[in-house]
């Protein structure tokens, strides 16, 4: 089975990117060579992974945010 983006030949990552708060990008896929967001289905900030990332804290009262929504 191929994704719908391999089939049509669009250049993306099957990696999920990690937006750091410096602004830094890493992708979870090995072999991703561009950090693009718009290669990225899927992206997250590095403050919402769990156990946390450390490269800085969640601004204040984000996390309640999240778990009300």
């Amino acid at each position: 089975m191929t994704c719908a983006s391999c089939r049509s030949g669009f250049d993306h990552c099957h990696g999920t990117l990690v937006l750091h708060s410096n602004g830094e990008v890493d992708c979870t896929d090995q072999g991703c060579v561009d950090g693009d967001i718009v290669r990225h289905t899927l992206v997250i900030e590095c403050h919402s992974i769990e156990g946390g990332c450390g490269c800085a804290e969640p601004p204040s009262g984000h996390e309640e945010l999240r778990r009300a929504s």
